[in-house]
């Protein structure tokens, strides 16, 4: 095989601990070609490999009853080079696509749930009744401009914990709902998904995991990912419509309408933010996918990494760009300058916004524990303080757990947000 190839040799393998004179058992697999490299995999446990077509095709002689010693007789007859088909099954293996040695033909993969829920959501008629949807949040705002999202919204209340929950709490479920759609759209094709709690920086994000999404064609990938910024879309105008229609944003309006439009303004933030590309938002898997990229934003850090090495003059730490898959390669010598000036503009945010905007919350809530303070107001400043503190702790320590589970597995995981 080529440089670019896994290793298959005709040497023993101990991990294998199979017989090369017998066929071996291969679980359910999905190939995927893509130019000159196919994806090969699980969708059940979601593993994933990708590999020359060469390498998919020894996989492919092995799925057909061949043994390991004919598939490899097969190779060198077919490409005039030897294998070492003992190393091929270790990794495949260690991959879990092949069954161990004794066991018999694996069962069929079972239905995957929610499959037929979500076909129907993300189907033709669903597609009519979100159009709706759209055109009368848009007609709603276009009749009362007030009711755009604005950040004046926000302030419901005069309490700040009343203010925390509406922007905090109430917008669980609606992010639950955003990343539901994830998890629907994917599960429409077949695949695996689960919900999970992560960290982008210094933000807390509800997270789908969706693997499986590299063993569909290119062109199928699109809808599951930019799922969730669609129902965002749908969101606000389904919040705005049912507020103006409740008389907002008037002050006669409802409670409930003006915490409807509250929901909206913080629900096109989160929108908006997925737009920050750099922190692996929806978006970024979209420019990956577009791009044909394999692993970029790891690639783009180990090339940052390189140039700064280059500049001390340490050598001797520099990842071998060699075994960068090549349009990682060529994409990130310039994407990697995007990650700088991305996290720049962060940290810049932070500084300018966020530290003086929390400084500046801080001292209201320290004028409430001032003497002769109400009961009611004392526990609003409480609360408050606990709510946004709470959120930076949970920050940090999502960054401890991260570091640590680096150190113990590579990650190799598809999130959306």
């Amino acid at each position: 095989m080529t440089d670019s190839s896994v290793v298959v040799s005709d040497a023993p393998s101990d991990a294998a601990a199979l017989d090369l004179d017998l066929p071996v058992a291969l679980y359910p697999l999905t190939y995927l070609e893509e130019g000159d490299e196919v994806t090969v995999g699980r969708v059940d446990i979601d593993s994933y490999c990708v590999l020359p077509a060469d390498g998919a095709q020894v996989l492919r002689q092995l799925g057909s009853g061949k043994t390991p010693r004919e598939a490899a007789d097969w190779y060198a007859a077919t490409y005039g080079e030897t294998v070492n088909i003992g190393e091929f099954l270790e990794a495949m293996q260690e991959l879990e696509l092949i069954a161990p040695a004794g066991e018999g033909a694996p069962v069929e993969l079972k239905p995957v749930r929610w499959q037929r829920l979500g076909q129907a959501i993300f189907s033709p008629i669903g597609l009519v009744f979100y159009v709706a949807i759209l055109a009368l949040g848009v007609l709603a705002m276009i009749d009362t401009p007030l009711a755009a999202p604005r950040f004046e919204h926000i302030f419901v209340s005069k309490y700040l914990v009343v203010i925390e929950l509406v922007i905090f709490v109430g917008q669980i479920p609606l992010v639950l709902l955003h990343e539901s759609a994830h998890a629907l759209a994917g599960r429409r094709l077949g695949l695996n998904t689960s919900l999970a709690v992560g960290r982008r920086f210094y933000f807390i994000v509800f997270e789908t995991r969706m693997d499986g999404l590299v063993s569909v064609p290119r062109g199928k990938r699109y809808l599951p990912m930019i799922a969730g910024l669609l129902t965002d879309v749908l969101v606000i105008c389904s919040l705005t419509f049912a507020a103006v229609a409740m008389g907002a944003p008037y002050s006669d309006a409802p409670f409930i309408a003006q915490v409807f439009l509250a929901l909206a303004f913080g629900t096109l933030m989160r929108a908006m933010w997925q737009f920050y590309f750099y922190l692996q938002t929806d978006l970024y898997y979209v420019f990956v996918t577009v791009l044909g990229c394999n692993d970029l934003q790891k690639t783009s850090r180990k090339i940052l990494a390189n140039r700064w090495w280059r500049l001390l003059g340490r050598k001797d730490r520099l990842y071998d760009e060699s075994t960068f898959h090549a349009k990682d390669r060529a994409v990130g010598r310039w994407y990697s300058w995007l990650l700088v000036a991305g996290y720049t503009f962060s940290i810049i945010t932070l500084a300018i916004f966020v530290i003086p905007a929390m400084w500046h919350l801080a001292t209201m809530v320290g004028d409430i524990f001032q003497p002769g303070t109400s009961a009611l107001r004392l526990a609003d400043g409480i609360a408050f303080s606990v709510l946004n503190i709470g959120q930076f702790v949970a920050a940090f320590w999502l960054a401890r757990r991260e570091r640590r589970e680096r150190v113990r597995t590579p990650e190799s995981t598809l999130v959306l947000d």
